[in-house]
């Protein structure tokens, strides 16, 4: 099989073993009851590391259900090439050419290059932020919810964060009853920023720290040789959270429903917070259904966008959607390059950028019409709750329990398609039909715009 199919099809066998999990006695606290149809929603938003649920995951799974969910949602965020590759190394197994193709197209890498030694970096990396994490988090949930229970709660909310799953075990309302707390708002920023700017930023950063201090470089000497992918990363990464901030603090001040009654700071970390949860994460620290009109459609365009490329974020990446814009304003500029950070973008790299972008928005475009016109739903409840299940982000106008059986196996199949998606398409689009090249045909005199 090639890796095109090998992958998505290794996320659907994920889901349906978790299903399969979910489904035992074992995993339902006492007095619940656990359907097929919950069973697998709930395998699907862990796998695909979203967050939406139809049951409250801290009252309806028992302890072992929890730790499934949490498993999940680690092999969902890293992949379960990622972590199959991992166990391969734990028993010290000999990679195959076929094996090294597979991670180098799990993480949609541009070269072959020392994957082995990336992929070590990787799983440490990954243990390192998320146990760091879970520590920050201890120092508030151990004094509240004592020893045992702290842990395990600081444990699993870490590496949801990370994940950018959204998922958590504090109760109902996510994280709504902390949101003034900076102690959990702002570890679980960084959690998930730092799962959102992708692996290759990671290193590169280290590097060239490393390096610049070793040399004893300035800050800029050190910013400046950083690779054009990561200034690129960091510059987005910043003006989406910063821009949005500033948009949802403008549209939600004065909303009683959700920052009315805050004081001036709270107001900040809260519309920071919502900034950067609209980027695949999923946490909520004010509700949902509460938020303005503009706001819903704000999130909606940063949930499509989602974080950057080799990461644990979802959407169609922040380079992907730069690269579209730049295309457009190359264009619009009659220039014959597409050029960012004094470096040219490859066409092949702009057709897939375009393609991921085109396909991704006609998915979820689809699968909207088909929500609205199985449930008797509003359109903006619709359009925030399909968005942010093809982004795989988690984010909820309180709709998914209220979805009926047709609704909810949308919102599975959205999920599932967004998260094997961008990766998929990529792969797609990347010319494994190179003999369709074979043949070149006269223009056509076609007219657009």
């Amino acid at each position: 099989m090639r890796p095109a199919q090998l992958i998505p099809l290794s996320f659907l066998c994920a889901i349906l073993a978790g299903t399969l999990l979910l489904l035992l006695p074992i995993s339902t606290a006492a007095g619940a009851h656990t359907g097929p149809l919950t069973a697998l929603f709930t395998a699907t938003t862990s796998v695909c590391v979203t967050g939406l649920v139809v049951v409250d995951t801290y009252a309806h799974w028992s302890l072992f259900g929890q730790i499934v969910i949490l498993l999940l949602i680690q092999l969902g965020g890293l992949g379960i090439i990622a972590v199959t590759s991992a166990l391969m190394l734990i028993l010290h197994k000999k990679f195959s050419l076929h094996n090294t193709v597979l991670i180098h197209d799990a993480f949609n890498l541009n070269s072959m290059s020392d994957l082995l030694g990336m992929l070590k970096k990787i799983l440490l990396g990954t243990f390192v932020v998320e146990f760091t994490g879970a520590v920050l988090y201890m120092f508030t949930f151990i004094p509240r919810f004592g020893l045992i229970r702290g842990i395990w709660y600081s444990v699993f909310t870490a590496i949801s964060a990370f994940c950018n799953a959204g998922i958590d075990i504090l109760g109902p309302d996510s994280l709504i009853g902390w949101q003034n707390s900076p102690a959990i708002l702002i570890p679980t920023m960084l959690l998930i920023i730092m799962g959102g700017l992708g692996y290759v930023v990671w290193f590169d950063i280290v590097s060239c720290v490393r390096g610049g201090v070793r040399r004893r470089f300035s800050f800029r000497q050190i910013y400046r040789r950083l690779s054009e992918h990561t200034r690129l990363v960091l510059n987005l990464t910043a003006f989406l959270i910063l821009s949005g901030a500033v948009l949802v603090l403008v549209f939600e001040h004065a909303n009683p429903d959700t920052m009315g009654g805050m004081s001036a700071g709270s107001k900040i970390l809260n519309s920071i917070f919502q900034s950067v949860t609209f980027r695949t994460a999923g946490f909520a620290a004010v509700p949902q259904q509460g938020l303005t009109q503009p706001t819903c459609v704000l999130g909606a365009l940063l949930m499509f966008i989602g974080g950057s490329p080799v990461g644990t974020a979802g959407g169609v990446k922040t380079v992907t959607f730069a690269v579209v814009i730049l295309n457009a304003l190359s264009f619009i500029r009659a220039r014959d390059e597409v050029v960012v950070l004094h470096r040219g973008i490859a066409n092949e790299l702009i057709q897939k950028a375009s393609a991921i972008v085109t396909v991704s928005f006609g998915v979820t475009f689809l699968l909207l019409l088909a929500l609205l016109a199985t449930n008797s739903i509003s359109l903006t409840d619709g359009m925030f709750e399909m968005v942010s299940a093809t982004a795989t982000v988690g984010l909820s106008r309180a709709l998914t329990p209220a979805l009926n059986a047709t609704g909810r196996l949308l919102i599975i199949l959205a999920m599932y398609l967004g998260r094997i998606g961008p990766i998929s398409m990529a792969l797609f689009f990347s010319g494994t039909w190179s003999d369709k090249n074979l043949v070149s045909f006269a223009k056509g005199n076609y007219y657009v715009g």
